[in-house]
C-alpha cells in the first residue's frame, strides 16, 4: 500500500511517498511559491533530483503535478495514480472532533469553527482540502488529528480554572498539539531501550515548541493548550499570555482584539522579544555577538522550557528519559546544555562531549552514572501519519 502523505503551507505543498509494506520512502517532492506565475515542482528519488517549474495556481493543481512527476518515465515511481491508496493530512484542530478521520465536508466545516484558534493553520489545510477533495475525487483524503495522541491525558490536566460549563459546552480544555511527534518519540524510545513501561518527557524544540510527559506510551500532559499559540513560546507565537492584557494593549495601543492576536500570533515569541528574527539559529548568533535582546530571548525561551521539564518530572515521579527531538531540539547542542544545566542532584547528567558531537544524529548524550537518560531521536511526523492512514483504511476494509 503507498500513502502520501502531505504538508500544507499557505504558499506551498510538501509530500512524502510511502511503500507501507517496508515503510520505505519512494519520494519527497515538494511544490513552493503556488499562486505566483512559476512555481518550482521538485521531486527527489533514490538520490536523484527532478525539478519543473509550472504554473501552479492553487493546492489541488499541486498535488496532480506532484502525481505527475511521481508516475513519469523521468521519475519513474509510479505506474499509474490509482497506486496511491490515499493522501493523508497531518491536520491540527477541529471543533468536536479528533482522531484519524476521512476527510469530508463535515470535517472542514468543524476544522473551519476553530479558525480563530488556528489562524496560521487551519486556514491554508481547509482550502487546500477542499480544492484537493474536488479536483481529485478518486483518492481518499485522511486527517490524522495532533490532538489524538493527547486524548490520554487525566482531567487534572486537561482543565483550566475557569467555569466548568465552557468546557462542557464550548470545549475549552488543554488539548495538547505535535501528536505525531510526540507519538513517534514514544514509539521509538520504547524500541531503542526495549521497554514499554517508560517515563519519557519528549521535548519537541523547533520553530513552534512543546513539551510532552508521557508514561508507558501514553500522553499524560502536554504543554500546549486549546490552541498551539500556548505553552512556550515560539518562533513567531507569544506562548503563555495573561488575556487580561489584551483590552489593556487594545487602548494602549489603538488596535482592535484582531490586530493585536495577530501581533500575539505573527510578531511575538522569538522574534517580537529579540527583534532579530523567529529562528533561534539567527537569534543566537545575534547573542554571541552582544545583542543584549537576543541573550534575553534565549534565556527566557530555555527557562519556559525547564520550568515545563520541572513540572512534568513531578508529574511522572521522575524520569527514565529525556528526549530532545525537532529542528532545535535535534540541531542545537548549546540549548540542550542549557535545558539540562545544573540537574545533576536530580541525577540527570549531561555528556558534554556527546553531545557536541551528534550532529543531530539519533543518540544518547547522557553519561554512564546518569540515572535518566538523554536522547536525541529525530522525529518523524509523516510515518505515523502514513501508519495511520493504512490503519483506518484497513478498518474500512474489513467493515465492508
Amino acid at each position: 500500500m503507498k500513502i502520501l502523505v502531505a504538508n500544507i503551507g499557505s504558499t506551498s505543498f510538501k509530500y512524502s511517498l510511502f511503500d507501507m509494506d517496508s515503510e520505505a520512502v519512494l519520494a519527497r517532492g515538494r511544490v513552493e511559491r503556488i499562486g505566483g506565475v512559476l512555481s518550482p515542482c521538485v521531486i527527489d528519488v533514490g538520490g536523484a533530483r527532478y525539478s519543473r517549474e509550472v504554473a501552479v495556481p492553487d493546492h489541488a493543481v499541486a498535488v496532480r503535478q506532484c502525481l505527475e512527476q511521481l508516475v513519469s518515465s523521468e521519475s519513474g515511481v509510479l505506474k499509474e495514480v490509482n497506486e496511491v491508496a490515499a493522501i493523508g493530512f497531518k491536520a491540527v484542530h477541529a471543533a468536536g472532533i479528533s482522531g484519524v478521520q476521512f476527510v469530508d465536508m463535515k470535517l472542514l466545516d468543524a476544522m473551519e469553527e476553530f479558525n480563530n484558534l488556528l489562524p496560521a493553520h487551519n486556514p491554508p489545510y481547509i482550502k487546500s482540502m477542499r480544492n484537493i477533495a474536488e479536483q481529485l475525487p478518486d483518492i481518499p483524503l485522511i486527517a490524522a488529528f495532533e490532538t489524538d495522541f493527547h486524548k490520554t491525558i487525566p482531567p487534572r490536566n486537561r482543565h483550566y480554572g475557569v467555569p466548568f460549563e465552557w468546557a462542557e459546552k464550548h470545549d475549552i480544555i488543554r488539548y495538547g498539539f505535535h501528536g505525531a511527534s510526540h507519538r513517534y518519540i514514544s514509539t521509538r524510545i520504547a524500541q531503542l531501550l526495549n521497554r514499554q513501561d517508560l517515563k519519557v518527557i519528549s521535548m519537541h524544540l523547533g520553530g513552534s515548541s512543546s513539551l510532552c510527559a508521557i508514561n508507558a506510551g501514553k500522553s499524560v500532559a502536554a504543554s500546549m493548550g486549546t490552541s498551539p499559540q500556548t505553552g512556550l513560546f515560539h518562533g513567531s507565537r507569544c506562548g503563555d499570555f495573561d488575556p487580561f492584557v489584551v483590552p489593556y494593549l487594545m487602548r494602549k495601543l489603538s488596535k482592535s482584539q484582531e490586530e493585536v492576536l495577530g501581533i500575539l500570533a505573527t510578531k511575538s515569541g522569538l522574534l517580537g522579544l529579540s527583534g532579530i528574527s523567529s529562528d533561534l539559529r539567527d537569534v543566537m548568533e545575534a547573542a554571541r555577538n552582544g545583542n543584549k535582546r537576543a541573550g534575553l530571548a534565549v534565556e527566557v525561551l530555555v527557562g519556559y522550557i525547564r520550568l515545563y521539564l520541572g513540572g512534568y518530572l513531578v508529574e511522572l515521579g521522575g524520569a527514565d528519559v529525556l528526549v530532545f527531538t525537532g529542528g532545535i531540539g535535534e540541531n542545537n547542542c548549546e540549548v540542550r546544555e542549557m535545558v539540562v544545566a545544573n540537574l545533576n542532584p536530580l541525577g540527570i547528567i549531561l555528556d558534554q562531549e556527546r553531545n557536541k558531537q551528534t550532529n543531530g544524529a539519533e543518540s544518547p548524550i547522557h553519561t554512564q552514572n546518569s540515572q535518566t537518560q538523554i536522547w536525541i531521536v529525530p522525529t518523524n511526523e509523516e510515518i505515523i501519519v502514513a501508519r495511520q492512514c493504512v490503519e483506518k483504511l484497513n478498518h474500512l476494509y474489513r467493515s465492508r
